[in-house]
């Protein structure tokens, strides 16, 4: 398996993984509705990463870390939903930073060593930030976990996962709407990294597209 061949169309793969994190993020609310929902959710999350890498790379080494840390993701995610824990949210939170380390690996590999500007190298741009942004969103749970109260809601509820997501989108677009607050050492500083981060890679990317165009026509 590990030596299947990547695929033939790599925009319809780009955009089908650019859809996939879109309906991954916007569904996350069903990991904690009851019935089959948790399971069909994690089932769904633990194979975009993995098609994707498979559709975009050949890299045993690559294909072989983002497939454990899927099925990791899908054990520990189900385990959470049905049987919750600190233990389980634990799992879920670390499975979940592997498994988009593996996916950032991946893209960045892909938008970046690519030598011309074409459609497929757009769509994968896209889903990296969108990946940079939900990863980042376990980091700061597992931060929470560890540390609770290292982020305070201005309505004062509890913040979960759902809202972990939302505010590290926020943080990444450099947003800011001060509904979440960082008020912990480790909490300010992985945000401030974050929003930094986003910065950065809106510019270098430009830049990068900018050159690979000018290449392009000369």
């Amino acid at each position: 398996m590990l030596t299947l061949p990547t695929a033939r169309n790599k925009v319809t793969a780009n955009g089908m993984l650019l859809a996939a994190v879109l309906i991954h993020n916007l569904t996350y609310p069903l990991s904690a509705a009851g019935g089959t929902w948790p399971a069909l959710f994690y089932g769904f999350y633990a194979a975009i990463f993995v098609l994707a890498t498979w559709a975009l790379t050949d890299m045993k080494t690559l294909r072989l870390f983002v497939g454990s840390a899927g099925l990791a993701v899908f054990i520990a995610g189900v385990l959470n939903s049905y049987v919750p824990s600190s233990t389980t949210a634990l799992a879920i939170y670390l499975a979940s930073i592997a498994y988009h380390l593996g996916m950032v690996v991946v893209l960045v590999r892909y938008t970046f060593g690519a030598r011309t500007v074409m459609t497929d190298v757009l769509l994968s741009a896209t889903s990296l930030y969108l990946v940079i942004g939900s990863g980042f969103a376990a980091v700061l749970a597992l931060i929470e976990w560890s540390a609770p109260g290292s982020f305070v809601a201005s309505s004062g509820t509890a913040i979960d996962w759902q809202q972990m997501v939302y505010f590290s989108y926020v943080t990444l677009t450099t947003l800011g709407y001060g509904d979440i607050t960082p008020v912990s050492f480790y909490a300010q500083s992985f945000v401030v990294f974050e929003a930094i981060g986003g910065t950065l890679y809106t510019v270098i990317l430009l830049s990068r597209l900018v050159g690979l165009h000018a290449s392009q026509g000369s």
